[in-house]
C-alpha cells in the first residue's frame, strides 16, 4: 500500500499507534517533514516535527477519532512543512482496528486544498490570524488585532471563525492554550502555577477553572490519571 502512496506525490498517508506515534509514513510525508528515511520519523509523534500548539490539535483530533471509533472526513488543517512554510490540508483519519475488535491506532491521509477540487478562500483569509495565533497564542491577544490581519472588522472576523471553526476567536486561543498545558501537565513535573504561566494564563485559578470546564478534570487529576 505504501508503494502505491509513494506514486501519489502530492498525498501524505501515515500510520499511527495508540500514543500518536508514527509507525508508517510514505515519502511524500517523509519530504513534507524533511526526513531523508523513514528511520528519522518512526516512534516519533508530531511534537517532534510541529510548532506546540498545532501538535497538540494533531494529537488530540487522534485520540478522538480513537475513542469514538469513528472516521473523520476532510477535517482542513493549517499545516507548516519543515521549512516552516504554511499551507492548508484537507485530512482524512480512520481508526485502524485489529484482529480481537480492539482500536489499536489509526491511519490518515493529508491532501493540498488545490487538489480537493474548491479552493478554501475563506480559510485562506483567516491564515493570517491562524498563524499569529499558533506562534504567539502564549501571549495576550487582542481580537481587534487579529481581525485586521485578516482585513476584517472584528464582527466579522468572530463571524467567519464560528462559521468555519464552531468556535470564537477567544475559545480557540484558550483551546490552544489547554491543549499544550495538557502535554505540559502529563510530561513533565513542572509546577501547575509555572505551567498555567507559561500557557498564557494570568494566574493558577484561572488557568484551572478553564482547565475542570473544557476536561471535567483540574489539572492535578488530568496529571495523575495520565501517569
Amino acid at each position: 500500500m505504501l508503494a502505491l502512496f509513494d506514486a501519489l506525490p502530492d498525498v501524505q498517508l501515515f500510520v499511527k499507534d495508540c500514543e500518536s506515534r508514527f509507525v508508517r509514513v510514505n515519502a511524500a510525508w517523509l519530504s513534507l517533514h524533511g526526513c531523508r528515511s523513514a528511520a528519522e520519523a518512526l516512534g516519533r509523534n508530531d511534537h517532534d516535527f510541529h510548532p506546540a500548539a498545532l501538535a497538540a490539535q494533531y494529537v488530540a483530533e487522534d485520540q478522538r477519532v480513537m475513542r469514538s471509533g469513528k472516521p473523520l472526513q476532510d477535517q482542513p488543517w493549517l499545516v507548516a512543512d519543515h521549512t516552516g512554510m504554511p499551507r492548508w490540508y484537507i485530512c482524512t483519519k480512520i481508526p485502524l482496528v485489529d484482529a480481537h475488535g480492539k482500536i489499536s491506532g489509526i491511519a490518515g491521509i493529508l491532501r493540498p486544498f488545490d487538489q480537493a477540487g474548491k479552493a478554501p478562500d475563506e480559510y485562506r483569509r483567516l491564515t493570517p490570524v491562524m498563524e499569529h495565533v499558533l506562534r504567539h497564542c502564549r501571549e495576550s491577544l487582542a481580537v481587534g488585532d487579529l481581525a485586521r490581519r485578516a482585513g476584517l472588522s472584528t464582527s466579522q472576523l468572530q463571524r467567519e471563525f464560528r462559521r468555519l471553526f464552531g468556535m470564537t476567536v477567544g475559545d480557540y486561543i484558550v483551546r490552544l492554550r489547554l491543549l499544550m498545558a495538557g502535554r505540559r501537565l502529563r510530561s513533565t513535573d513542572d509546577a501547575v502555577g509555572r505551567i498555567a504561566a507559561d500557557c498564557g494564563f494570568y494566574d493558577q485559578a484561572h488557568f484551572t477553572r478553564a482547565f475542570k470546564k473544557h476536561t471535567g478534570q483540574t489539572p492535578l487529576d488530568y496529571r495523575r490519571d495520565g501517569r
